[in-house]
């Protein structure tokens, strides 16, 4: 009875997954092998077109369009998060929960709250322009709003309290004998820090990495409004079919593509991050 325990505790968990994940998603890939009707809705004919025209160049190419953005969005919250997990392990550890609830503390406001704040930043008579203006930039300055570069500050900033919490947890956890025995040994901080520090705490930052470029790739309101409709995303793709095109079955064929590709990127970061764990735990039993 006691090993029966945990079932019974998973669930509701497992029931609230299936009823509102798994029964939709197979109901949207069940969509993708039927066909569009004229006027719209679905003609109930099995096709394999759908999935076929998913690899089209011209969608090919907005999903590869839609991985460089991620991955470049990924990337810099990887960098930027890593640095301020890393600044906030290093504090004393009261002030700790004060950081680490500052970092997640723009949770507290909308989504789409967030992203106009960008908007107001960025446009031509917005903060950033005012003060280039103050310093005394008289020049015309480059569009700040409407552009990739846009597009990916507002992804940065929306998910880079993920990539904290997820660099943070293996930094709090590291044994600071071991950086202090390196340091005892001759090693430099940034030799320390290079051998050490950053090998053992990879599967956070492959986490957060991973985190962001899953969200990102799939995001169709930050290229909504601050890309402002100049280039197109794979989420704006899906957004598009369902809501304007009315073509829910090529709808769906993109939304099981997406899903594929999310769900091989979770694989292997599980993967990585489990051969990484044994590959420490084994380190440590040999030591």
């Amino acid at each position: 009875m006691a090993d029966r325990k945990p079932i019974y505790l998973m669930t509701p968990a497992l029931l609230w997954l299936t009823g509102f994940m798994v029964i939709p998603c197979l109901l949207i890939l069940a969509l993708a092998f039927f066909r569009r009707g004229i006027y719209g809705g679905i003609e109930y004919d099995f096709t394999l077109e759908n999935i076929a025209l998913v690899f089209d160049p011209l969608y090919v190419g907005i999903f590869i369009q839609s991985a460089i953005i991620a991955g470049q969005s990924a990337l810099i919250a990887s960098v930027v998060g890593y640095a301020a997990a890393y600044a906030i392990a290093a504090m004393p550890k009261k002030r700790q929960p004060l950081l680490l609830f500052l970092a997640i503390l723009p949770f507290w406001s909308n989504y789409l709250v967030r992203t106009y704040a960008w908007i107001v930043l960025l446009n031509r008579e917005g903060l950033v322009v005012a003060v280039a203006r103050a310093l005394g930039y008289d020049q015309e300055l480059p569009s700040l709003l409407y552009t990739e570069g846009a597009v990916i500050v507002g992804l940065v900033y929306n998910y880079l309290p993920f990539v904290i919490l997820a660099c943070y947890a293996p930094l709090a956890r590291l044994n600071t004998e071991i950086t202090e025995a390196s340091r005892d040994l001759g090693a430099g901080g940034w030799t320390t820090f290079r051998r050490i520090t950053l090998p053992m705490t990879v599967p956070g930052i492959a986490t957060g990495f991973v985190f962001v470029f899953v969200l990102s790739i799939g995001n169709f309101v930050t290229p909504a409004l601050l890309g402002g409709g100049q280039f197109q995303m794979i989420g704006n793709l899906v957004y598009a079919q369902f809501l304007t095109a009315n073509d829910w079955p090529f709808g769906a064929a993109l939304s099981m593509a997406l899903i594929a590709v999310m769900m091989g990127l979770l694989t292997l970061q599980t993967f990585a991050t489990e051969r990484a764990s044994g590959g420490r735990a084994e380190g440590d039993a040999h030591g």
